[in-house]
């Protein structure tokens, strides 16, 4: 056991969680330093599993920001915003670019992917419309946008939905904690005997 895990299990009892899930919470309060994640996540263990299962088994990591992709690196990352067309698709549809990239990314990545949104509230909401319409399949989407506007709102839609999901209850969120949540799930999948 690291020192920082040791220091943040003599602060934070994490023991009554299931394993995954232990997984991810540890892993996003050591990324931040703070504690208080363990009362903000919402996560289920069986969502977890089957992304665990996912990423080990190579499916597609779809992010909707480049910070998010570094974020989980060297894992590659197929970056929503980075797809060609979707200056172009944003102005045309009415929509933001990040929602943009989300619909092309869809066309390419319909079944089984792990689609991860850190930043754009909108990223998330287009997640959902094109699930909502059988136009995406997720094998888990980790919905953890950050801001003040949109992010809460997005985040209860997304549990609503009845996908696989993992998201946080608050305004907080980013980049680097989703990037925490695929790390950890890559993580728990090479600690179980898989190589990759």
């Amino acid at each position: 056991m690291t020192d920082q895990l040791a220091v943040l299990r003599s602060r934070v009892d994490t023991g009554h969680l299931p394993p995954l899930t232990r997984a991810v919470v540890e892993r996003v309060m050591l990324t931040t330093a703070d504690p208080t994640w363990l009362g903000d996540l919402v996560l289920d263990e069986q969502a977890l599993a089957a992304g665990r299962d996912a990423l080990g088994a190579g499916a597609p990591l779809v992010v909707d920001v480049r910070m998010l992709a570094a974020a989980v690196a060297p894992r590659e990352a197929v970056i929503g915003l980075d797809l060609p067309g979707v200056a172009e698709l944003a102005k045309s549809a009415g929509t933001t670019r990040s929602a943009a990239g989300i619909r092309l990314a869809a066309k390419a990545f319909p079944d089984g992917a792990v689609w991860a949104v850190g930043n754009a509230p909108t990223a998330l909401q287009e997640v959902l419309r094109l699930a909502a319409l059988g136009a995406v399949r997720p094998a888990l989407v980790i919905g953890i946008p950050v801001g003040f506007v949109g992010s809460v709102d997005a985040k209860a839609a997304l549990r609503r939905s009845g996908l696989p999901a993992a998201s946080s209850a608050t305004e907080r969120g980013g980049a680097a904690i989703a990037g925490s949540v695929v790390n950890a799930l890559v993580d728990a999948w090479q600690a179980d005997g898989h190589v990759r």
